[in-house]
């Protein structure tokens, strides 16, 4: 997205002038076309600029394709976690009626090998009568014990019953969450092909312009001074710093490559702070706070669906993950319309 590129005036100094005009231009270029309208200095007509604005709409449709995938995958990891402890709980029960019925199968057992004779019966045709009472109270207590077990068989099926039907459900929902896994990966997949295609037609001076304005490196660390990180937000700008550098990778949270929200959510967990995987969900992770108000370790969120999200460092920088091709780099926090500012 030409937004996620760093501006001119953060280029090195040995961009040349043209070259910085022509990323001005692009970058103008995509600003107007994401708004419907044109920039007075642009020409429409321009195959390069035409070229590079559709390249910047691919990545962002593939970056909110890419939120769609992580959002899906983790719905399904839940349910594979969820379907698991169900058909744990399905087998113990199945285990437990089993037993009932091995004991209950005794008792049966028994009363056929008797000749299928009542037991009252039986106990009055004793030899010892004199013993009648207290057989016949025992065999109470044990009719009792056989109805109160075959109630809890019943009731034990009727849950087994009901806990495979859940485990059903579940699993056609874990079905369907797969198969949105399946189609947002074939939706960047194509968008990313789409936009290298796109980017391998310019010519090489605009396409090395396009390449040099999406460069990154440890060279475009913020001026020191302004505000300063505490606590845990301290420890997450610390791991987000140390990401500069990284590549860009749709779906991946670290340590090795990131993705704008696989970032944020990395940087958190090396302060000990576990946030949501998606950028939509981390807008919501904690206090909005206005952007004027900003401090080191707050989540900014990009655009009306929060599709982008990087992180505030002071100096009116954000470190993100930009889009396949440029690595984790220090943008101006105002680089896209600001959805929302987050304190963690």
């Amino acid at each position: 997205m030409a937004s996620h590129r760093r501006s001119p005036a953060s280029s090195s100094s040995g961009f040349s002038r043209s070259a910085k005009v022509t990323v001005l231009s692009a970058a103008a270029a995509a600003t107007a076309a994401a708004l419907g309208t044109a920039p007075a200095n642009a020409d429409p007509g321009s195959p390069a600029e035409t070229t590079r604005a559709k390249i910047d709409l691919l990545y962002e449709q593939a970056e909110k394709a890419t939120e769609g995938y992580n959002k899906a995958d983790e719905r399904a990891d839940a349910l594979r976690e969820q379907v698991s402890r169900m058909q744990d709980s399905v087998a113990r029960g199945q285990e437990r009626i089993n037993r009932m019925r091995g004991a209950l199968g005794v008792v049966a057992g028994a009363q056929y090998r008797s000749g299928g004779m009542d037991p009252a019966l039986a106990l009055l045709l004793s030899e010892d009568p004199d013993t009648y009472l207290d057989k016949a109270a025992a065999l109470d207590r044990i009719s009792e014990r056989q109805s109160s077990a075959l109630t809890e068989l019943r009731r034990a099926q009727r849950i087994l019953a009901q806990q495979r039907a859940e485990a059903g459900r579940t699993l056609t929902e874990l079905e369907r969450s797969r198969a949105a896994v399946a189609l947002h990966k074939r939706t960047v997949e194509r968008k990313l092909a789409e936009a290298r295609a796109l980017l391998n037609s310019l010519p090489t001076d605009e396409r090395d312009a396009y390449d040099r304005a999406s460069r990154s490196g440890r060279d475009d660390l913020p001026p020191a001074g302004g505000e300063a990180a505490t606590g845990r937000a301290a420890a997450a700008v610390a791991a987000v710093r140390s990401a500069v550098g990284k590549p860009y990778v749709w779906g991946a949270n670290g340590p090795s490559g990131f993705d704008c929200s696989g970032l944020m959510q990395w940087s958190y967990a090396q302060a000990g702070v576990g946030i949501p995987r998606t950028s939509q969900a981390q807008r919501n992770a904690g206090r909005h706070v206005p952007l004027s108000e900003a401090r080191p370790g707050d989540l900014v969120t990009y655009r009306d669906d929060a599709s982008h999200v990087g992180m505030y460092v002071g100096n009116g920088q954000v470190v993100h993950a930009p889009y396949p091709g440029a690595p984790v780099r220090y943008d101006p926090v105002g680089m896209m319309p600001v959805s929302a500012v987050t304190r963690v």
